[in-house]
């Protein structure tokens, strides 16, 4: 089930500049381990494990995160530009967000900036009613802080590697 465009609520976008050029950058954050991207924070569980494991780089690719606190949600790819974008949908939580959203939407984009990329992340809640106040008064701005850090450090190990690597 993808998440119905109308319900899109409130959206936190975070940055970060790499060295990699974008198309690079892109394909390494495609490929950066979930587990390792999502390690939790105070409200929000860590993804423990991720199956089936497949190939993230077309529409349509879908997996299930399994979360620190015993709940799943399902990730599908819904839009793939080779070396400039992609998109993702998250529905079906089964923990306490799913008592706050329909999903969520996900998007990375990578931009030329100089000699590396400035990567862009996108997360559009699609609350459920009477959840939008919440979402983007409580969660909008907890969730900014969490994004950030994990595109800090991700694009930091992403980045270590030179390019052919």
């Amino acid at each position: 089930m993808l998440i119905r465009r109308p319900h899109v609520g409130p959206s936190v976008t975070v940055l970060a500049r790499s060295p990699l050029p974008p198309a690079v950058a892109l394909a390494r954050m495609a490929a950066y381990p979930i587990p390792a991207m999502f390690v939790g924070d105070r409200v929000f569980p860590a993804v423990r494990r991720v199956e089936p494991d497949v190939a993230w780089d077309h529409v349509g690719a879908s997996r299930v995160h399994h979360l620190a606190d015993g709940g799943t949600v399902t990730e599908t790819i819904v839009e793939w530009t080779p070396g400039s974008s992609f998109a993702y949908e998250l529905v079906g939580f089964t923990d306490v967000f799913g008592r706050l959203v329909h999903g969520l939407r996900g998007e990375w984009s990578a931009a030329p900036d100089g000699d590396g990329s400035i990567l862009r992340w996108t997360w559009e809640f699609a609350p459920l009613p009477l959840r939008r106040r919440l979402m983007a008064l409580v969660v909008g701005p907890l969730w900014r802080r969490y994004s950030q850090r994990m595109i800090t450090t991700v694009t930091a190990e992403i980045s270590k590697a030179p390019v052919g690597a």
